[in-house]
């Protein structure tokens, strides 16, 4: 399994904090500031509450967490979604979004207006009490899955989202199969790295899920998704401790690609916190660096008449956003790249 983390310690950057600037970087490649395009995706962070507390975890989310997403917010966000003709995706993340009281409603509104639904599912939320009605709520909306399974071992899993949680993903999986997911319903996985380290090609990589998961346990899914770990928030802390944090800046800076900068999220997708309040991407929502940051106000979906308007404006960018153009660059869509 792709786990090691030497490549960090072998090509750790050795200039100093002041040379992370995300700007500067596309500057040098001869690109001018990310501006937004045509929004396309809606995401939606319906809080951060969740049944989980992974080691990688940049909302940080939580069992004790408390912060979650009210009913007028998320009225008012179908109200903006109707009004939004462009956008044709709606994509809802946690925390573990179901376990928001609002999440059927966001769900069924959204399709309503006809739109695509992505759930990000952590797969052991099918088995918390009183959710026994996910899986078919989720086939009767042709709710679009993208569920985390960091690895195809049990051992790396554990170590990053805690102990029995590959046994349950495996069987939660199993389940989502025989109600159609990987079929005729769409049942993406995602891969993390274990540590400080960039993921590997996704291609090469997904043909290693499907030999491991489908010969072991006769998993099937449709695409295996790569992202990167972001140096913020919960992981950040970890290497922190590890004193770690510089090299894997390094690694990020080192590796940025350019080529990755046209498929970059952050131009096509309007994301919501839990509270209404608006920002360029669900990373920068959980540094609370606002969507038009500079401008002097932090909008909210109390001040906009549609997504739409979002159109042109600068992108609020950070350090944190190599992690998105780092090598083969990474998205909520998995790599932005072929190749390295």
């Amino acid at each position: 399994m792709y786990s090691s983390t030497d490549t960090v310690a072998r090509e750790a950057s050795t200039e100093p904090q002041s040379r992370w600037c995300f700007d500067d970087a596309i500057s040098r490649a001869g690109h001018s500031r990310l501006r937004r395009i045509a929004a396309q995706t809606l995401q939606v962070n319906v809080g951060k509450l969740c049944n989980q507390a992974c080691h990688h975890c940049h909302v940080d989310a939580g069992p004790r967490r408390t912060e979650k997403m009210a009913q007028p917010t998320a009225t008012r966000v179908i109200d903006l979604l109707a009004a939004s003709g462009g956008i044709g995706i709606v994509d809802l993340t946690g925390g573990a979004p179901e376990l928001n009281s609002n999440f059927r409603f966001l769900v069924k509104n959204a399709r309503r207006l006809g739109r695509e639904v992505i759930v990000r599912c952590n797969l052991t939320v099918l088995f918390v009490p009183a959710m026994e009605w996910l899986p078919e709520f989720y086939r009767e909306n042709r709710v679009r899955l993208v569920c985390s399974l960091p690895c195809y071992s049990a051992d790396n899993v554990e170590k990053q989202r805690g102990r029995g949680v590959f046994e349950k993903s495996i069987e939660a999986l199993q389940l989502l199969n025989r109600i159609g997911y990987g079929d005729e319903l769409t049942l993406d996985l995602v891969y993390n790295p274990i540590g400080p380290s960039l993921p590997p090609p996704q291609a090469e990589l997904e043909e290693q899920y499907r030999a491991e998961l489908g010969g072991q346990y006769g998993i099937r899914f449709n695409r295996l998704l790569t992202i990167t770990n972001m140096p913020i928030r919960r992981f950040a802390d970890q290497l922190h401790r590890w004193s770690r944090y510089d090299e894997y800046m390094g690694l990020l800076v080192n590796h940025f690609n350019p080529a990755t900068l046209h498929g970059l999220m952050c131009r096509t997708l309007v994301s919501v916190g839990f509270d209404g309040r608006l920002y360029d991407c669900d990373f920068n929502q959980m540094l609370e660096i606002p969507i038009g940051a500079g401008r002097g106000q932090q909008l909210t979906v109390w001040d906009i008449p549609d997504f739409e308007m979002l159109e042109g404006a600068t992108i609020a960018a950070g350090a944190h956003c190599f992690g998105c153009t780092a090598g083969a660059g990474s998205s909520c869509g998995g790599e932005l790249a072929g190749s390295r």
